[in-house]
Order: structure tokens, then sequence, then C-alpha cells
């Protein structure tokens, strides 16, 4: 009986301390939540601000200022930080091992530097800046506790699951955006507490300045058929995985060939954002400058959306991000599904905005290689009546993308897509783990 009691006062012990450790972890993303929803705060306001300048004082004529922003964003990285210049690929080299920390002026220069992008009518968006802004306060937070410096993967993903719910007002999508982003095919639940705590005060903070998420909720009473419509959800969802895949491989291609050039980063910067400001001017007069917000919010509430509209907001955004602007891809990835989905779900008996709002979560899951978000990110801004919807369509772009993501360092556990076995499949993914990630916590 005295063994009995001991071992089950050892379990309510361990239980204790777990309990203690999780209240610990959400406390201090809790924290983070809300000293990152204030950086965004500022962040936010001012490309608001800065848009609001552009589109009242001179609207087409800020895209010749697109070569002189150009260089002075490469000269404030020279000067002031050439490492903050990798941009959310710092999250994930902290994450690998390859660096230890994000310096704290990397918030500064990426606000800035992303308010000058969208003065000038770059087609760039904002949440990659939201997310280092995250991580970056996460990581300055953690370095300076010794218990909290030991659970690094941990606190990335808090402080980029506050920058995604922060920008967007969407904690739920936050919070299995940050779990699942770093490697694909691994979700980090070690993370959940914190980073549910960061992504709720987050959103609520951002929320009481009246930042977040702009729903369209949908007013159509449908019903989930499995005959009816999974054909045609997966041929929407293989379109827009398609899309998203391409979006990746199209950035990356891009970027390594800006990088390689052989021309000075100044003379470069200046000479071909000189035809990106002609682009912007000569399609439709910069209906395609910014991040996009104007073709969402004419795909799902049912204003003018052309044919065209996805292909150009593709091809500039890729430039745009690629020549050195600095913004980020998940919004232009939402404007270019919105506008994609618009067109092309009426060809099989949907509603322009009902399509519209399948490619916004779908086009993002598929570029950023990610899952369980892609619905998620649906339901929270479309509502949650639509999950068979969002689940067979984002499932269908998952599985066709190729395994692509427009985070170059985002490690891939591709053992889902191979025909083994269950215990070999999950052998084959401890080694994998460990072989790429053997400094990561």
């Amino acid at each position: 009986m005295s063994e009995m009691i001991k071992g089950l006062c050892g379990r309510l012990e361990r239980q204790g301390r777990i309990i203690g450790e999780m209240c610990v972890l959400a406390a201090a993303g809790a924290l983070i939540g809300v000293i990152v929803s204030l950086f965004e705060v500022v962040f936010v306001e001012g490309i608001n601000l800065v848009t609001t300048f552009h589109q009242k004082y001179g609207n087409c004529l800020w895209l010749l200022s697109l070569p002189v922003v150009g260089m002075l964003i490469v000269w404030m990285f020279n000067r002031f930080g050439s490492k903050a210049r990798q941009g959310i690929s710092l999250v994930f080299k902290i994450n690998q091992g390859k660096e230890t920390r994000m310096p704290a002026r990397i918030i500064v220069l990426m606000m800035i530097s992303t308010w000058l992008s969208h003065l000038a009518g770059a087609s760039v968006g904002k949440e990659g800046v939201g997310m280092q802004i995250g991580a970056a306060v996460s990581n300055v937070i953690s370095r300076k506790i010794p218990y909290l410096k030991e659970r690094k993967t941990i606190f990335l993903i808090t402080g980029m699951a506050a920058g995604f719910a922060g920008l967007f007002g969407t904690p739920f999508t936050a919070v299995f955006f940050a779990m699942e982003v770093l490697v694909s095919g691994v979700i980090e639940y070690r993370a959940l507490a914190p980073a549910l705590a960061a992504g709720l005060c987050a959103s609520r903070i951002s929320g009481l300045f009246h930042l977040g998420k702009e729903a369209f909720p949908l007013p159509y009473p449908f019903e989930f058929t499995l005959v009816g419509d999974a054909w045609r959800l997966m041929i929407l969802g293989v379109i827009f995985g398609l899309t998203g895949g391409f979006f990746a491989w199209c950035m990356h291609r891009a970027h390594r060939y800006f990088d390689h050039h052989p021309l000075d980063p100044y003379l470069r910067i200046a000479l071909f954002s000189s035809g990106l400001g002609l682009l912007l001017w000569i399609f439709f007069d910069g209906r395609y400058s910014g991040s996009g917000i104007n073709l969402i919010t004419a795909a799902c509430t049912g204003g003018q959306i052309y044919p065209w509209d996805f292909a150009l907001k593709f091809l500039l955004s890729v430039l745009s991000l690629s020549m050195g602007f600095i913004g980020g891809e998940v919004t232009p990835l939402f404007a270019i599904g919105a506008s994609l989905g618009g067109v092309i779900a009426p060809l099989l008996g949907y509603p322009s905005i009902f399509g519209a709002a399948l490619g916004y979560a779908a086009v993002f899951g598929a570029g950023t290689n990610t899952w369980l978000a892609s619905m998620m990110i649906g339901m929270e801004i479309f509502g949650f009546d639509y999950f068979p919807f969002f689940f067979v369509c984002s499932s269908a772009a998952y599985l066709v993308n190729g395994n692509r993501s427009i985070y170059s360092l985002q490690r891939r556990l591709d053992v889902a897509f191979r025909p083994i076995e269950y215990p070999e499949s999950v052998n084959i993914a401890n080694k994998q783990i460990e072989k790429q990630a053997p400094a990561s916590q």
C-alpha cells in the first residue's frame, strides 16, 4: 500500500511540474504577445500612413522613386545591419543552429524599409516583417533568461505566432502556422502553450487599436456533399497548389538571379527597379502596387476582378521582393489566390466570392508549404461553417505543391509522400530530423 501511495505521489509531483512549466511558458508567451503587438501597432500605423500619403499625393508618380528607395534600402542594411538583411531566413537559421541571435535593430530596419517600399509602390506585403518583429522580441527576451534560453525553438515559434496574430488578427491560424512552418511535416507541439498565449494576447491588443483581421463572412448556406463537391474542390485545389508551388519556385529563382548578378548592388537595384516602376505604371496605374488588399477586398466582396489580375500580381510581387524591396510574400499570396479563385470558381459552378475564399486559403498554404494553417485561416476569415470545403481544397493544394515553400530554408519532411510502411516511415523521419537539425532545441 505504501509503495502504491509513493508511486501516486511521484506521478502527481511530475504532473505538477509539467503543469507548472506550462504555466511559466504561457506567461512568457503572453508577455511576448503584448510586447510584439505594441511594436506592430506602430508598424501597421506607419504602413497605413505611407499608403494614404502615396494614394493622396502623387499616386503613380511615386513609382519614379523606386530606384532611389531601393538604393536607400541597400545602403541602410549595408551600413547598419547586413545580418538583418537575411530577413525571415535568419529565423530559420537560428532554429537550425546556424545563428544564435537576432539583433534588436532588425525591428527598426525592417519597419523603415517596409514603409519605404510601400511608399514607393512596390508590390510587397507586410507579414514577413511582422514575424521577424515577433522572433526578434522573443529571441532578445529568451537570451536574457537562462530558463528560456534553453528553449530556443519554442520561443522562436512563440514570437512568430505573436507576429502573425498581431498583424492579421487570426490567433488560431498564427499558432498552427508558427508550429508547422519551420519544418514542413513536423508540428512543434512543445510550443503550444506559449504560442497560444502569445497569439491570443497579440490579437487582442492589436484589436484594441483597431488592427487585425478583415472578416469576409460568406452568405452561402452550402452543404458539403461527397459526390457533388469533392471532385470540384479537388480540381480547384490542384490549380491553387500548382500556383502556390510555382510562386515559391519563381521566388527562389528570381532571388538567385538578382543576388548573383554581376552589377554593383546599388546600380543593380536602381536599374531593375526603374523597369519595375514602368511595369507597375503600365499595368493599370499601380493596381498591383502594395500588398494587394485592394484585390482581396474586390474578390471577396463581389468587386471588379479581371482574369489577368492574379498573373500580374504574381509577376510584380516576385520581381519586387527578389530585387530587394522589403515586406512579405503572404499577403500577395492571399491576393493571388483570391483573384484566381474568383475567376475560375464560376467555371465549376461555385460563386465567384466562394472561389476567392478557397483560393485565398489554398494558395497561401501551397506557397508556404503548410496544411493546417491554410484551413484555419480560411475558417477564421470566412466562417467555420465551411470547414469541409477548406479541408478538401487546401489538402489537395498541399499535396500537389511540389513540397516547395517561399521560405528557402524551410526543412521538409517528405516521408508522407513516400509509399512505405508505417514503422519504416517513422525510422526514416527520425533519421531525417536528426540529420537536418542536430543543433535545434
